[in-house]
């Protein structure tokens, strides 16, 4: 059996990802072992899927076999499916990229331009890929679709929950509120906790991610930290 994850994000007890808990889920139920896991992600606002706008997402397993079987089930005329073995950097920089895009959005509340963008984008990525490698990832799945792709996208799309909310906070919203006001998850906010304790345990520097987890947690000012 084939299952495909499309979810993004850690779960905060465990830190592990989505893939990961279910694979939990399954051994803790007594079902199938043998059940290949397959993680789908990249930058793919489903705002824009859903118009069949051109999209390109990545396969995620380390079964070969398996990755391209999901790759042949989701390509079509406007989806271009591209495959990875490794699942690890592919999630963990699906959940990472959000604590980012909410200091992309802060950056942008703050009244700060393209270059500050700019910045933390690629800043962003090469944290987020010090912690994967790290943690057994290829550097190289940071440079790609999941890793660059869907932090560009998240930081630059108003789509983008986790944007939306980092502008309220830089222009001044208490983040616990601003999270409300969006109406519905901002994963960042919840990422950035996750951020900050998988740093400290691999004895890596994410100080953009820590710098975020100040504001969302500990009541810091924005432009102190900035």
């Amino acid at each position: 059996q084939i299952l495909v994850d499309v979810a993004k994000g850690m779960e905060p007890e465990t830190l592990y990802t989505m893939t990961e808990v279910i694979a939990d889920e399954l051994n803790r139920e007594g079902g199938p072992q043998n059940a290949k896991l397959v993680a789908l992600s990249g930058p793919t606002h489903a705002e824009e899927v859903a118009l069949d706008m051109p999209t390109t997402i990545v396969s995620a397993c380390p079964d070969e076999a398996a990755a391209e079987y999901v790759q042949d089930v989701f390509s079509n005329t406007c989806m271009r499916v591209y495959t990875n073995a490794d699942i690890k950097g592919v999630e963990l920089s699906g959940a990472l990229k959000n604590v980012i895009a909410l200091g992309v959005g802060i950056s942008t509340g703050l009244g700060y331009g393209d270059n500050a963008r700019a910045a933390l984008i690629t800043r962003g990525i090469a944290e987020i890929a010090r912690l994967g490698v790290a943690m057994g990832g290829r550097k190289e799945t940071f440079a790609g679709l999941a890793g660059v792709g869907d932090l560009i996208v998240t930081c630059t799309s108003m789509h983008s929950r986790n944007r939306r909310c980092g502008i309220l906070i830089g222009k001044g919203t208490p983040p616990e509120q601003a999270v409300k006001e969006i109406g519905a998850v901002v994963e960042g906010y919840y990422a950035a906790a996750n951020a900050r304790t998988l740093a400290q345990k691999a004895g890596v520097e994410m100080p953009i991610s820590q710098a975020a987890y100040e504001v969302l947690y500990e009541g810091r000012d924005p432009k102190l930290v900035v």
